[in-house]
C-alpha cells in the first residue's frame, strides 16, 4: 500500500520529467480509477441487496463504508477534478505558474482537497472489508 502511494506521488513526476505531463498522466489514470470503483461500488451495493433482499442492508457499517466510498469518490471526480482541469487549462502550465498566482492558490486547494479524499476512501475501503468479514463470518 505505501509503496503504491510512493508511486503515485513519485513515479510519473520523475519518468516523464515534465510535472505537467505527470499531472496530465496522473489525472487521466486517476478518472479512470474514478470511473471503476463508482461503478464496482454501486455493483456491490446492488450484489448486496440481491443477496439479502432487503433495503435496511444498506445501514450496516460496511455497506455505509462503501456508499461513503462512491460518494466521496465521485465528489472528487465532478467537482475537485472537474475544477481542476479548468483550473490547469486556464494556467496552461502549473509549473510555470507562479505559486501566488490566484489559480495556482486555488488549484493547490483543491489538490490537497483531491488528496484527502482519496485517503478517506481508502481508509474506508479498508475498515469497510475488515467489517465485511467480521459481518460474514457471524452469519
Amino acid at each position: 500500500m505505501r509503496s503504491s502511494a510512493l508511486w503515485w506521488r513519485r513515479g510519473p513526476f520523475t519518468i516523464l520529467g515534465n510535472r505537467d505531463a505527470a499531472g496530465m498522466m496522473v489525472g487521466y489514470s486517476l478518472a479512470r480509477l474514478h470511473f471503476a470503483g463508482i461503478f464496482l461500488g454501486l455493483v456491490f451495493l446492488l450484489a448486496r441487496l440481491a443477496r439479502t433482499r432487503d433495503f435496511g442492508s444498506f445501514t450496516s457499517a460496511a455497506a455505509l463504508c462503501v456508499v461513503l466510498m462512491v460518494l466521496l469518490t465521485a465528489t472528487s471526480q465532478f467537482t475537485v477534478s472537474k475544477r481542476m482541469e479548468t483550473l490547469k487549462k486556464e494556467m496552461v502550465s502549473v509549473q510555470n505558474t507562479p505559486e501566488t498566482d490566484p489559480r495556482r492558490v486555488e488549484f493547490n486547494r483543491l489538490h490537497h482537497r483531491s488528496v484527502a479524499f482519496e485517503g478517506a476512501v481508502l481508509l474506508l475501503g479498508l475498515v469497510g472489508m475488515y467489517l465485511l468479514v467480521r459481518e460474514t463470518a457471524k452469519a
